[in-house]
């Protein structure tokens, strides 16, 4: 939740800084790629908690852990990348969606054993 809002007091900062009122999305392209990197974070966010959420019950609560931190990092960093520029974006993104896919398998795998134990 802290994530979420640091990158919606950057969305904020901003706006102010480019005279952008609400609820305009489109200005100045620095203001775009800001805003652009909180709504992908934004929409990804559900996703991340639910599998963070499953696998950490049905898995191991500290592999769990671990990924969802090393995700976080990466969801930093892809912010602070797209903000600079847009390909600035492209390595935390492959990594954090990396991290998505092994969430979901160690959900799955703790759902499957958890599910078919005699």
């Amino acid at each position: 939740v802290l994530f979420l809002a640091y990158f919606a007091l950057q969305v904020i900062y901003a706006r102010r800084k480019y005279k952008i009122p609400p609820p305009k999305t489109t200005g100045h392209p620095e203001f775009e790629r800001i805003f652009r990197a909180q709504a992908n974070c934004s929409e990804y966010f559900p996703i991340f908690i639910s599998l963070l959420w499953v696998a950490g019950i049905f898995f191991h609560q500290g592999v769990t852990a671990a990924c969802g931190l090393l995700y976080l990092y990466t969801r930093l960093k892809y912010f602070q990348g797209y903000t600079m520029a847009a390909q600035g974006r492209l390595g935390p993104l492959y990594a954090s969606a990396w991290l998505l896919w092994l969430l979901l398998g160690l959900a799955l795998a703790g759902l499957l054993a958890h599910f078919l134990q005699p």
